[in-house]
């Protein structure tokens, strides 16, 4: 039986403390935080408890339902068939069906053809690895044309990547569009998921079973230095303190890992420094009525610096009673001088949107409002960058690490976090 330390307590971390506690070794967790979950955990919201960045679930997360059936969790996951809306030059227009494709004023016919075209092309792909070298943005214009470009996707990616926009992976954007796409109940319905209780249900359930197995979480307590001699894991320093360990897996972003991992060669710590990311600052309202219909809201205005607004609510009923939460995130690099400014600053803003897509709005709607920052929110994913990722095995024997990076190239989701939790502990293992 080995003795295991792991880094992090976001799904990714959790699934992999549950594989190697169920293997028979010995785990423990380390977490900065002062609870469970990473970008998934809850907080209190004018006493709601609900996740600091929105998730939902898709009609294809099958490694997320197998989680569930493991935990006897399977009852707690429910289908809402919900509905998009793309907000373009002022106006609010529906969006994800034929008929409102077909019925949208600023694409021609020929253009529709082809974007459906696109979509269906896609939906088909199971390898890849072609479009891992190929660059997105041309080959969404390639499939679509420049001006379907120009009204779907330009703002979109500027909005999202600034100066990273035209480098990025086909790949990378290909598995988001299938993902949604292959999520329906029928051509003329999208259908995503939601547990009951939000993600902390689940964390709950995996927290319970990793210590019902002996297993460890040592919360608001972070690793400082994973220890080595001789090319070899003997421990970590935590506190001032330093464990012996055989093995370390971390699950934090990889941007901490040259720092915290001084036994690593330079050159596969210069290749983790090579792994770009772009920060997040999710602005969350609590409001007495919905905006929209719309679970999520594309938008595309001259005069709005949001990719989009997403009302929880309509995916998930009853999570806030009454009320009805909305996010609204703003990615940036943290060159931008938007992050340097205050969260109250980015609340505001999007106030000052919410006439635009509601002129209903006012702000006695707001019962209250709080922002989330993270700086580690979406990696970068050039052409290539299958090639470029490194190892999650490190040439530190007994050093495994992945993260959000590691979803590659599919899109960032609890499954995906499960997925690559199990597949790290394999590899640990191995």
């Amino acid at each position: 039986m080995a003795n295991y330390a792991i880094v992090g307590t976001g799904p990714m971390g959790l699934m992999a403390a549950l594989e190697l506690l169920e293997k028979g070794h010995s785990v423990d967790i380390y977490e900065r935080d002062d609870r469970v979950g990473g970008m998934s955990a809850s907080f209190d919201f004018a006493g709601l408890q609900i996740e600091r960045y929105y998730h939902f679930i898709c009609k294809t997360d099958y490694p997320l339902f197998s989680l569930l059936s493991r935990l006897g969790l399977s009852d707690a996951l429910h289908w809402t068939d919900t509905r998009m809306g793309y907000f373009y030059n002022g106006k609010l227009y529906r969006w994800g069906t034929p008929f409102a494709l077909l019925g949208f004023p600023h694409l021609g016919i020929v253009d529709k053809f082809r974007y459906a075209l696109h979509v269906m092309y896609t939906k088909g792909i199971s390898d890849w690895s072609k479009l891992d070298k190929e660059n997105a943005t041309q080959w969404i214009r390639k499939w679509i044309g420049e001006r379907a470009y120009d009204v779907l996707w330009r703002k979109a990616f500027q909005l999202k990547f600034f100066e990273y926009s035209d480098q990025l992976s086909a790949s990378w954007i290909g598995t988001r569009i299938k993902r949604i796409a292959l999520s329906r109940r029928s051509l003329m319905h999208e259908s995503l998921g939601y547990l009951d209780g939000g993600s902390r249900t689940l964390l709950d359930a995996m927290e319970s079973r990793i210590r019902a197995l002996g297993g460890r979480i040592l919360l608001s307590r972070g690793i400082d230095e994973v220890v080595s001699d001789s090319g070899r894991v003997t421990g970590v320093r935590a506190g001032g303190e330093v464990m012996p360990y055989d093995g370390v897996l971390s699950t934090a972003p990889i941007q901490y890992v040259p720092g915290m991992v001084p036994g690593l060669p330079e050159e596969f710590a210069n290749s983790i420094r090579k792994i770009e990311n772009i920060p997040v600052a999710c602005v969350i309202l609590k409001l007495k009525h919905a905006v929209s219909e719309n679970f999520w809201m594309n938008i595309s205005d001259p005069s709005i610096a949001i990719p989009g607004v997403i009302e929880y609510s309509n995916l998930n009923p009853g999570e806030a009673g009454a009320a009805k939460i909305l996010y609204a995130p703003f990615y940036m690099p943290k060159t931008h001088p938007k992050w340097s400014e205050t969260n109250e600053s980015l609340i505001e803003e999007v106030l000052g949107y919410l006439p635009k897509l509601n002129p209903s709005f006012n702000r006695d709607w707001v019962l209250a409002t709080h922002c989330h920052r993270y700086e580690f929110a979406q990696t970068i994913c050039p052409p290539g960058f299958q090639d470029m990722l490194p190892s999650m095995r490190t040439p530190l024997q007994g050093f495994f690490m992945a993260d959000t990076a590691y979803y590659y190239p599919e899109d960032r989701s609890i499954s995906e976090s499960v997925e690559v939790g199990r597949r790290l502990a394999e590899e640990a293992l191995r």
